[in-house]
């Protein structure tokens, strides 16, 4: 069973915030207990702007979030990890999640509108499958 899931990227400030908002939302709806968390390899100590702004565009809540790196979240609470990062930025942290699942979901660093609205429709979807599969019992990820 999966208990919590975090998103990790660079900073923190863009793609992990986007998918921590949007996964707490889609757990919600669903009634899924599981626990959701971002944080950043080199946590920027923001959040991007834009991101707020295109996660605010879509009713998504986002003000109780903030940029942390991984040493700020309950890594024996997790059990699933994704990687949001471009894969070349994306270093290993093999010793820091050993014993975990992890995916890595390869989203570029968005800069423009367009691009953050890209990494939201991307993110919703496939958190929604993810979810999907563990609401009906298929935690084979």
């Amino acid at each position: 069973m999966i208990r919590g899931v975090a998103f990790i990227c660079v900073g923190n400030s863009a793609r992990s915030q986007i998918a921590e908002a949007i996964a707490k939302k889609i757990a919600k709806e669903k009634g899924l207990n599981i626990k959701v968390y971002s944080a950043g390899i080199q946590p920027s100590g923001f959040i991007n702007s834009m991101a707020i702004r295109i996660l605010e565009e879509d009713n998504i809540p986002i003000e109780d979030q903030y940029s942390k790196g991984m040493d700020q979240i309950p890594i024996n609470d997790i059990d699933l990890v994704i990687f949001v990062c471009e894969e070349s930025y994306c270093p290993s942290t093999d010793e820091v999640f050993k014993g975990k699942k992890i995916l890595h979901w390869y989203l570029p660093d968005p800069f423009s509108y367009e691009q953050f609205y890209f990494i939201r429709e991307s993110l919703k979807s496939r958190i929604n499958d993810l979810f999907e599969r563990l609401d009906a019992k298929d935690i084979q990820i």
